[in-house]
């Protein structure tokens, strides 16, 4: 036998749906089980509790022109072609943006870089006596440091000025040694770079002591003038590196550079390396086991593995043909993709949301390729069967406390 009660249905539906006050009223009785089939019929069109649209919703607002206030996004399905264009998508590489070039053979000295001479000569014109070059009877002169002038030029006493800039220092050093031909008898230099700020490589950012290294003649790469500036401070991970050259630039992610030795170019001398912390995160939201910001290696992270770090699939409520995951793509790469634009409007960025159908036993290898990037959402749908859940959990908190009432006093009166 169900307990009765007089309830308005009608007045009860307008309370959920969020349109009016519940009423205990004068309505014919009902039993439980009618009431929750009453109920969840009137109930149907209403607005239940969620995290989120289902797939449904997706795929009805992907169908139809976005309102003023909307965006128009493309649904793509994940499928082999999908993710083997992207496998095609061109990657920022430093060697293939700058090449692979040989070791620099010869540093040339440069405006602003600082130099000390020393000269030796036979006739007595230098007047320090010295007995380790050409014969006890030399003369030698150090003559103080002195810094590449704007001209390209340093002074040398009775040669005059000397062109420096451009030049080695073993160049240097001949230059010197004709202009005191015929003033000087034998005479002979030795031309050492006291402060290089011309052969060097700035290193800022995100390292224990930036600073301008000086470069050496055996070849440095990214990574020894890197260490040469203490290091890096925070962890590899989450860290890209930029190289700036001659006015171009390219952005890498230091675990590119560690993974692949043929990234740890040469560099050169001028170039600018800016290491900085971006850490790399995808937003999880839906029906998974975490919703949540989580951190991820900026390298060959894919969606198998943005699945499992949030712990997978709510059981309870997650549709396995609902799995999502929302971005901006660059228009020329998703142009490569093959699908129209969901908009005539020209963009630089279109938005687009990604399917994957888990259900599908074919899905987990597609999700194994599909490239996670900085910023997506990784979105899973409830199911049907979670939103009926929820609708007759609802009705419960409704008849329950009623039939309750009823029942006691019912017990009260035997």
């Amino acid at each position: 036998m169900y307990l009765s009660y007089r309830y308005d249905t009608i007045k009860a539906s307008k309370v959920l749906c969020g349109k009016g006050k519940l009423e205990l009223g004068n309505r014919p009785r009902l039993t439980r089980r009618g009431a929750s089939i009453g109920l969840a019929g009137l109930l149907g069109g209403c607005s239940l509790p969620g995290s989120g649209p289902s797939r449904a919703d997706i795929e009805e607002a992907a169908a139809k022109p976005a309102t003023t206030s909307g965006v128009s996004f493309a649904l793509i399905n994940v499928s082999a072609g999908v993710v083997s264009t992207m496998d095609a998508w061109p990657k920022p590489t430093l060697s293939g943006s700058f090449g692979q070039r040989a070791r620099v053979e010869a540093q040339t000295i440069g405006v602003g870089d600082s130099v000390q001479i020393v000269v030796w000569d036979a006739s007595g014109l230098f007047s320090t006596p010295v007995t380790d070059r050409l014969s006890s009877g030399s003369k030698s002169a150090t003559i103080p440091e002195q810094v590449v002038g704007t001209d390209g030029k340093i002074t040398v006493p009775y040669a005059g000025r000397i062109q420096a800039s451009g030049r080695t220092p073993q160049a240097v050093e001949g230059a010197i040694v004709d202009a005191l031909a015929g003033k000087a008898d034998q005479p002979q230099a030795v031309v050492t770079v006291t402060k290089n700020v011309t052969n060097t490589v700035t290193v800022i950012g995100e390292v224990t002591a930036g600073a301008r290294i000086p470069l050496t003649l055996r070849g440095d790469r990214i990574l020894d003038v890197i260490a040469a500036a203490g290091g890096i401070r925070v962890n590899a991970q989450d860290v890209s590196l930029t190289l700036i050259r001659n006015a171009h630039s390219v952005r890498v992610p230091m675990q590119a550079i560690l993974a692949n030795p043929s990234e740890n170019i040469l560099v050169r001398p001028g170039d600018v390396i800016t290491v900085a912390r971006d850490p790399q995160t995808f937003t999880s939201i839906g029906a998974t086991s975490q919703s949540n910001v989580v951190p991820f290696e900026n390298v060959g992270f894919t969606l198998e593995e943005a699945i499992a770090k949030v712990g997978g699939l709510n059981d309870l409520r997650a549709d396995p043909r609902g799995v999502f995951v929302i971005r901006y793509e660059p228009a020329s790469l998703y142009d490569g993709l093959g699908f129209a634009r969901p908009s005539p409007e020209p963009t630089e960025r279109v938005p687009v949301i990604y399917r994957v159908n888990m259900r599908d036993p074919n899905a987990f290898f597609l999700a194994r390729r599909f490239p996670m990037r900085n910023k997506d959402i990784l979105y899973v749908s409830n199911s049907s069967a979670a939103e009926m859940q929820k609708l007759f959990a609802i009705i419960n908190t409704l008849i329950i406390p009623g039939a309750s009432v009823v029942g006691v006093a019912a017990i009260a009166r035997t």
